[in-house]
């Protein structure tokens, strides 16, 4: 990250952390202000920061080297894929270090600028985060936000916003009311790109509902395309009421999927509506429109080894909520770009966008309780969500299953008593599908095997302002032509520096 105290630097870098870790990708933030209060204590006043002090300024190297030290060796022990180093890095000493000491180790650089001009998101920033740090504990929030501005002050004095052009990075100006970006050059570097595009600050409320209690729901069937339930009409009825009555007359704009129960729900809803098919519930293969018990019954296997890895197994010519993850990536890029939304969904679908907005892993993502007949209303903040919860009082039936205690795959024995090997192709049907082949392509549109620390051939090369010099190809369009079936060669290792709140 790159910029002075109270861009926005922290934010930007946990919601990177959050996207990329919902995708599979291994991320982690090393925060350098975090290893300053741990090595020389917090309640620092603002003259520590002043870059005339001597001993402050080698205290605050030394909280530097600290966090590259422990970021370098989580690489090299933890197979880490995406590091974000938060802290303000605003000279161009102080980035040659960084760029040069991650170079060394065959680690891509992406410095990432966060520059706020707009007084009032400064102030509205210092007043929501960075007087309740643990540098301003226990102190009057005036005299912290005198000291705080003093602290701002000093940076100014040898600030240098990023102009190497030899460097990859991304300025994002105003909270992305400019872009320039430079030098962009692999395949994560611009999904990182155009997803920074894509976050605003702006206020706003995001509803998420499942369809009212269907047929299906009522038969205990999975899958399916039925019609709601007479208890799912008086949900759809009610919902209306529900929402006019939170939003307070804001506008707001209603996503569906493309099945008949939510766009029944939906129906009654006096607001502009869209249909996604990739909303659409997660598909169920050979086992749609069964019940949990007839599936038990016919494909023993296939349910004891869903249980032992929901998130990862696919159903027999269906889905996992590992694909699901995946095609709900332009979802959440536009949940991110737009204001009011409410989506009417389905349990795997919403347990999906609501493990993303509240950062559950995967392992219980798929346990995630998202109940019938209920609205819940969230309100992202600086470092992630408030949320509440709206019971409508019409019975349905509980659809969730809770986790259970893990047990053994089950492979089927053969005539011969031998049990079958696990067959080694990654996706057949009914197999617990782990390896993140769509997630990190590291193949070009021509199949080029790319080798480890190498740019990839039509991606977005050599990015300047807004001018690109790919031939026309435009970020998406550069991300569009990789496979994304295509089993990664090498592990790429790439390190955006951000910007902090």
């Amino acid at each position: 990250m790159v910029g002075l105290p109270a861009r926005g630097k922290t934010y930007i870098s946990q919601k990177v952390c959050r996207y990329l870790t919902w995708l599979s990708i291994k991320t982690k933030v090393f925060n350098v202000g975090n290893y300053r209060r741990k090595l020389h204590g917090a309640n620092m006043p603002h003259t520590f920061f002043d870059p005339h002090n001597c001993i402050g300024e080698q205290h605050r190297r030394e909280a530097a080297a600290a966090a590259m030290e422990d970021m370098i060796r989580w690489f090299n022990e933890e197979q880490g894929v995406v590091a974000i180093y938060d802290a303000t890095n605003s000279t161009i000493a102080r980035r040659k270090w960084l760029h040069e000491s991650l170079s060394k180790q065959d680690i891509k650089v992406l410095f990432i600028e966060s520059i706020c001009q707009d007084e009032s998101l400064i102030i509205a920033n210092i007043k929501e985060v960075k007087l309740s740090s643990p540098d301003y504990a226990n102190v009057d929030p005036e005299d912290a936000a005198i000291d705080f501005r003093a602290r701002i002050d000093h940076y100014k004095e040898q600030y240098e916003t990023i102009t190497e052009e030899n460097y990859t990075y991304i300025k994002l100006i105003n909270v992305g009311s400019q872009t320039i970006i430079n030098m962009i050059q692999v395949y994560l570097e611009s999904r990182i790109v155009y997803y920074l595009m894509n976050l605003h600050i702006a206020p706003r409320k995001i509803y998420f509902s499942r369809h009212g209690e269907s047929q299906f729901n009522v038969q205990g069937k999975i899958g399916g395309d039925s019609f709601l339930s007479p208890r799912g009409e008086l949900y759809a009825a009610k919902l209306p009421g529900l929402i006019s009555d939170n939003l307070g007359g804001k506008p707001l704009t209603v996503w569906t999927s493309t099945m008949n129960r939510t766009i029944q729900t939906a129906a009654g809803l006096p607001y502009p509506k869209m249909q996604w098919k990739a909303l659409d519930e997660l598909d169920s293969g050979l086992c749609d429109g069964m019940t949990y018990e007839e599936i038990e019954q016919k494909y023993p296997e296939d349910y004891a080894n869903r249980d032992e890895d929901k998130f990862n197994y696919r159903y027999r010519g269906g889905e996992s909520y590992r694909d699901v993850v995946l095609r709900l990536e332009p979802i959440i890029m536009e949940l991110e770009r737009h204001e009011n939304i409410l989506i009417v969904g389905h349990q795997a679908i919403l347990r999906c966008i609501y493990a993303y907005f509240m950062n559950y892993d995967q392992d219980d993502l798929p346990y995630l309780k998202i109940p019938l007949h209920t609205v819940i209303e969230f309100t992202p903040k600086a470092y992630g969500c408030e949320e509440k919860r709206y019971k409508v009082d019409i019975e349905a039936v509980d659809t969730h299953r809770p986790k259970p205690v893990k047990a053994k795959a089950v492979v089927k024995p053969t005539a011969t008593g031998v049990p079958n090997k696990p067959k080694s192709v990654p996706g057949a049907s009914g197999e617990i599908v782990k390896d993140p082949v769509s997630i990190l392509p590291l193949k070009n549109h021509k199949d080029k095997e790319i080798p480890n620390g190498t740019a990839i051939n039509g991606t977005t090369n050599g990015i300047n302002g807004s001018h690109s010099h790919t031939n026309g190809v435009t970020p998406e369009a550069a991300i569009a032509g990789l496979h994304l079936s295509d089993p990664p060669k090498a592990r790429e290792r790439l390190i955006p520096s951000t910007t902090k709140v």
